[in-house]
């Protein structure tokens, strides 16, 4: 099973959005949100090479980007190798 992992913010929509995909693939996931842990957005910007937008998601290590880089996996039919 892929280790998935998503850098949030509170009422983020595309944050939302984008763990509702996960969820409806029947995906855990851990969850970082960077607004109330503010030391994981240095993370977060480390581990992305800079992106300061959230979300941001990683599965394996490897960074898909945000929400719409997910979406757009999942309609190329892509996401699920990368599972």
């Amino acid at each position: 099973m892929a280790t998935v992992e998503v850098y949030s913010g509170s009422f983020c929509p595309y944050c939302i959005r984008a763990k509702a995909l996960l969820k409806k693939k029947g995906l855990d996931f851990v969850e970082y949100n960077v607004q109330s842990e503010p030391s994981r957005r240095d993370e977060m910007l480390r581990r992305s090479g800079g992106a300061r937008t959230v979300p941001q998601i990683f599965i394996n290590d490897r960074h898909v980007g945000g929400c719409d880089e997910l979406y757009a996996l999942e309609r190329r039919k892509e996401l699920d190798a990368w599972l």
